[in-house]
């Protein structure tokens, strides 16, 4: 892995519209003397990409989006010294995806019958064939299975011989059927124009209410059901994210021809979204199936390495499982979710040493991390079981909520999906101070910090945006995209001018650095972290009980390049 060599300088995370509506509006804040030197790299979210769903996380290709960014975008970010990572989905594609609108189009025949995953031969043989022409895989098959949503995870696919094939679909899937049109009718089926115009007249507002053809209502053109419930079959229409077949040769070459495309791009480190999923088995867990995960982590790796691309799996699991450290000691870098929960744990028990524990383990264990507070996902808090005691996380997910918050039920159950969503400093009840000295434990933590541009900005939960975008749509509370009038108000703000400085102190100071000396140091409330190297050395002291603290930086020398100090 090269995850060892890469700089440890903060990344910028955002959409490619979160700041002003084009990856250029983005491209000109970062060259503005007020972020100079602030940022190294810039995670960039894949609605950079040819995407349709789940704000670029359902992928059609990975061509640049015309709306959102061009190459010219990239090559300035690349003139500026900025590295990139951006996103490979291992997992699913879109279902617009040129791969699955040519299973659509030709079925059997088509060169991607086996691209996705076929639910029926996936379980031959442990299951019972349904009515509905799917198998229902046994108990003993499925009892440890982890499912996303409820329900099986499949997608009845029109082929055009009339059958449906059933297709593995891990998350987000919609079946549309659109009105029919008389002529349509006509042409189709040999109606006669009259009957045409009135089954489309009364047929065409019950689909629009949402209404399968199975529950349509054809009053007194029951004769025609049939006929007409085929056509809308044959011409139904589908949104989402199909699974792909790990297993499949064209999928292996599909990867591979990504990985050259971001390489192409300029990336450097490839963040693998939803890897965890991909490899499946009958009868197992179907979340990080071991050996199968990591052999399949192994193929990307050899094929990204000469592209001289580091991975960066994403991954939630709870500390308790130990999945973080399996990955460290594979030589992969590791997400660190634990860090967001624990700042909000600290203030709350004016303490530092569930802090001070984990840095002292990533350094202890050599992990190249990625830290951060915030993200376009939410706060993971589950994440922390093992680390912190069930009670004290419950406290944690409430103070968030009670803090205007919001949690997702998983299956209608309470309090077991492991994120929150909330802007970090909502999460930190909107308090300037505490944001301010978040930032500074979050640059001061070993790892490369990842800074989410809403919380660099003190944006606060967006409840309207939440009620906006529906059901499902509780994510936006945290993604709010800026304008150009609010960035310039964010920039004369105090709490964003010195988060720059830290930013600047942490991208510049020589003491911050892969080979350096980081110690730990707890007193009450107060807390301490100190980097040292041969070329400097950084310390941040604190005081988490009234949000104080002072960081300073001195040259090889001992003279002092740095010096902030807030509250006390």
């Amino acid at each position: 892995m090269t995850a060892n060599k890469w700089n440890l300088g903060p990344m910028l995370n955002a959409y490619p519209d979160s700041v002003g509506g084009r990856l250029g509006d983005i491209v000109a804040l970062l060259k503005r003397e007020e972020l100079r030197d602030a940022f190294r790299s810039f995670y960039i979210l894949p609605s950079v990409f040819n995407t349709d769903l789940d704000r670029g996380f359902s992928i059609i290709d990975y061509e640049l989006s015309e709306t959102l960014a061009s190459p010219e975008d990239i090559r300035d970010l690349r003139g500026l010294g900025i590295d990139l990572a951006m996103d490979l989905v291992l997992n699913h594609i879109s279902v617009l995806s040129p791969q699955f609108q040519d299973l659509l189009d030709k079925g059997e025949a088509s060169a991607y019958r086996d691209f996705f995953i076929d639910w029926n031969r996936f379980w031959a043989g442990c299951g019972t064939m349904t009515a509905e022409e799917y198998l229902q895989p046994d108990e003993e098959w499925i009892r440890g299975m982890f499912f996303r949503k409820a329900g099986l995870p499949l997608l009845m696919v029109r082929f055009p011989d009339g059958r449906d094939v059933p297709y593995w679909n891990t998350f987000y899937q919609e079946v549309r059927y659109a009105a029919p049109e008389p002529l349509d009718l006509v042409r189709s089926l040999g109606m006669q124009y009259g009957t045409a115009c009135a089954l489309a007249a009364l047929l065409g507002p019950q689909l629009a209410e949402g209404l399968t053809p199975a529950q349509l209502d054809f009053g007194p053109w029951e004769a025609k059901r049939e006929a007409v419930t085929g056509y809308l079959e044959d011409h139904r229409r589908y949104l989402g994210q199909m699974d792909l077949n790990v297993k499949s040769p064209k999928v292996r070459e599909y990867y591979r021809e990504t990985l050259q495309k971001l390489a192409d791009y300029g990336v450097s480190v490839v963040r693998l979204d939803a890897f965890a999923y991909a490899s499946k088995e009958p009868g197992r867990h179907n979340f990080l199936n071991e050996p199968e995960t990591w052999e399949l982590l192994a193929e990307v790796e050899a094929m990204a390495a000469p592209l001289g691309l580091t991975l960066l799996p994403e991954i939630h699991a709870s500390y308790g499982e130990g999945t973080y450290a399996l990955l460290a000691e594979k030589g992969y870098p590791v997400y660190d979710f634990f860090l967001p929960g624990l700042v909000i744990d600290a203030f709350e028990r004016q303490s530092g040493v569930m802090l001070q524990k984990w840095g002292e383990e990533i350094v202890s264990r050599g992990i190249a991390a990625v830290n951060m507070l915030g993200c376009h996902d939410g706060i993971p808090l589950l994440d922390l079981k093992g680390l912190l005691p069930e009670e004290d996380i419950r406290r944690l997910i409430d103070t968030v909520v009670g803090r205007g918050g919001f949690v997702k039920d998983l299956h209608g159950a309470k309090n077991v999906y492991y994120q929150v969503n909330a802007t970090y400093f909502s999460a930190l009840g909107e308090d300037e101070r505490r944001l301010l000295l978040a930032r500074a434990i979050q640059l001061f933590m070993p790892g490369k910090p990842q800074i989410w541009y809403l919380d660099l900005f003190a944006g606060v939960n967006d409840h309207e945006a939440m009620r906006r975008a529906g059901p499902g749509g509780h994510k936006e509370i945290n993604r709010t995209n800026l304008s150009p009038a609010a960035v310039e108000a964010g920039l004369m703000r105090d709490v964003v001018k010195d988060q720059l400085a830290l930013l600047r102190l942490r991208n510049s100071c020589p003491g911050f650095a892969g080979d350096a000396a980081v110690t730990f140091h707890t007193e009450g409330s107060r807390l301490s972290i100190s980097w040292a190297t041969t070329a400097g050395r950084a310390k941040l002291e604190a005081d988490l009980a009234d949000a104080s603290f002072t960081a300073a930086a001195l040259d090889a020398a001992g003279r002092e390049t740095f010096r902030m100090v807030r509250g006390g």
